[in-house]
């Protein structure tokens, strides 16, 4: 084996930990994964900034990846969380070049990383890799919508229960390394009523708060404290990974029904 396939062959079982690449046949991934990289994402990485070219889609492992909307006079609120379902650099695959929103990574891990021409060229011509990322954004508008309606309407406590929740969920872990302060700006509040309403979970034993880091203790309790955001994003992204596993079930009869007697 060659230096080139040894490469490849490394990259390609931790790609398919992203749901979106997972999705795809194996033909098509195989073409894809010629042109994506696995790299470490350090916590409190930019990746994007609004109004800057993109030059690289990423898809999360097992980082997390948060979206901000910048607002002139105030903090960056956080609109959007990006895990291993899906990607971050959206806008490409709807032709635009510029990015809208900060990304910046909230939990540290590793992601598969593509050139924005790269990634274009192939989107074109690779039809699974358009409908899993259609199905995607279909999801991530959602998310972004509900999340609005979310920071202006739901109390702080249930909106840092939900926060918890989707990221653990994206990081596939119960402990998470976040301390108030960061939780306060991606909240969009002041320190003092995160470390209120972490302490009113703690004192629940919903949570443990450490130096630093957040473990979940009662996940199923933790949700029903939580506002109904969590679940109907939660829906989303599970009707999206059904189509995309629909899809791929229906693309392989297909292929064995065109197959030679």
């Amino acid at each position: 084996m060659n230096r080139r396939d040894t490469v490849r062959a490394q990259k390609a079982p931790q790609g398919r930990r992203n749901s979106l690449l997972a999705a795809l046949p194996h033909a098509e991934y195989q073409r894809l994964l010629a042109g994506l990289e696995p790299v470490t994402l350090e916590f409190g990485e930019v990746l994007k900034e609004p109004g800057m070219q993109i030059r690289h889609v990423y898809f999360p492992i097992d980082c997390v990846v948060s979206l901000l909307t910048l607002v002139e006079g105030h903090k960056a609120l956080q609109v959007g969380l990006v895990g291993n379902e899906g990607m971050v650099g959206m806008p490409l695959a709807l032709g635009i070049h510029i990015s809208s929103h900060r990304a910046l990574v909230q939990v540290a891990g590793t992601a598969m990383r593509m050139k924005a021409s790269a990634f274009r060229k192939e989107f074109l011509q690779n039809k699974p890799l358009q409908q899993a990322i259609y199905r995607y954004k279909h999801a991530l508008t959602g998310q972004l919508s509900q999340s609005i309606a979310c920071n202006r309407f739901h109390s702080l406590q249930a909106r840092f229960a939900r926060y918890l929740l989707m990221t653990a969920d994206r990081a596939r872990t119960r402990e998470i390394r976040l301390t108030h302060e960061f939780l306060a700006r991606m909240l969009g509040v002041r320190r003092p009523g995160v470390t209120r309403a972490a302490g009113d979970l703690e004192k629940r034993k919903l949570i443990q708060c450490g130096r630093g880091k957040i473990a979940i203790l009662d996940r199923k309790r933790l949700s029903a404290s939580s506002c109904a955001c969590y679940r109907i994003i939660k829906r989303l992204y599970k009707r999206a990974r059904t189509r995309m596993a629909d899809s791929a079930r229906t693309r392989k009869r297909g292929m064995r029904g065109a197959s030679p007697a």
